[in-house]
């Protein structure tokens, strides 16, 4: 009989691939694309596609139990990865891009809802975490550094790609997660979940997009090699993996927490328009607030891959728009430009936060 262990074990180490293979493209963005708004949209057709899958893979995890979702995920992980292997032209690539990040969205969706139904979710969701920032760190090392030996930028793809299909065989093992299944009907309750609580949707776009706004901006920013791009901006998903797995095991009061980590996001942003160290400061904030957003969640028990498809979209929306908004910015007005818009709508949500009464369990009556 499968054991809790090994399923969050494959919860784990498909996050980790996922992560890899979507992040391994990062330090080369610059031989796929000449502009930055070329770059960002690259690295923004992910989340796009990510945006577009959440929410469906969230309903049927509800529906049909999170293995299969599970398995479809990385399942499309891995063809994607192969492709991309292969494609050049930007055009393509974005394509392709778009494609991993369906896969990806079905597979966090699945993950996610395994994770908050559990009794221990918070202690989980750090273990997640973690992996899903270690898969960060790794694809870009990795990758940058094959990159700069081998003058090849697409070994970290293929690398990442086949750590993906030995992960895909493992999941064969894993059935469905316990729990009820939740009615067909109960999902028309999405419309109430997201009209009551869009000051946690708001900040989930914005202060998950921030990260992905320094990320997409820097290569061409500094000018500097993907090796060194790598080490750089692995340091935010060293930082995350850090702070994640302290919060979860602290009772922090979510809301309070949310509104003071955007105040202190903002002023990273700024920090990385001039010293690398702003993605420390940024990585570390961005674990807080996911743990938070999280545990804010799970206080509604039922529901989970419904809440969690909502909370990974509005967290790939950001991740899909604000770091190709920043690119054309960048390219039109200038990265200082860029960098002091994405501090302020960092802002934004402290206030939206603040003004919020908070919500959530209504919707499971």
């Amino acid at each position: 009989m499968e054991t809790s262990k090994t399923y969050l074990a494959i919860v784990c180490l498909g996050i980790f691939a996922v992560m890899a293979l979507s992040n391994a493209i990062v330090p080369v963005l610059p031989t796929f694309a000449g502009q930055s708004a070329w770059q960002g949209a690259i690295y923004a057709a992910y989340f796009f596609g990510a945006f577009i899958s959440t929410l469906p893979g969230g309903i049927l995890a509800d529906r049909h139990g999170t293995a299969p979702v599970i398995r479809t995920g990385l399942l499309i992980t891995v063809a994607t990865g192969a492709l991309l292997f292969f494609a050049t032209a930007p055009i393509v690539v974005i394509i392709l891009r778009g494609c991993e990040g369906i896969g990806a969205g079905l597979f966090v969706a699945a993950a996610l809802s395994y994770i908050n139904s559990r009794s221990d979710h918070t202690r989980l969701s750090g273990y997640y975490m973690a992996m899903l920032n270690l898969g960060l760190v790794l694809g870009l090392i990795i990758a940058g550094w094959f990159a700069v030996r081998f003058a090849e930028p697409v070994i970290g793809i293929g690398i990442f790609t086949l750590f993906a299909i030995v992960t895909l065989a493992g999941s064969a093992i894993i059935g469905n997660s316990p729990g009820s299944p939740v009615r067909k009907r109960d999902t028309v309750r999405v419309s109430a979940f997201v009209r009551e609580n869009l000051w946690l949707w708001y900040s989930a776009i914005v202060l998950v997009g921030i990260t992905g706004v320094v990320s997409s901006m820097y290569p061409k920013f500094s000018g500097e090699a993907a090796d060194t791009l790598g080490f750089w901006i692995a340091g935010m998903s060293i930082a995350t993996i850090i702070t994640v797995l302290m919060v979860s095991r602290i009772p922090l009061p979510p809301v309070p927490v949310i509104r003071w980590s955007a105040i202190f996001m903002a002023g990273g942003v700024l920090l990385a328009y001039v010293s690398p160290v702003g993605f420390i400061v940024l990585g570390a904030l961005a674990g807080v607030v996911m743990i938070a957003q999280m545990a804010f969640l799970a206080r509604v028990p039922d529901h989970q891959g419904l809440l969690m498809g909502l909370f990974s979209t509005a967290s790939y929306l950001g991740m899909a728009i604000l770091p190709f908004v920043a690119g054309v910015i960048a390219d039109t007005n200038g990265f200082l430009t860029a960098f002091v818009i994405t501090a302020i709508m960092g802002g934004t949500v402290a206030v939206t936060t603040a003004w919020s009464g908070h919500q959530l369990p209504r919707p499971s009556e």
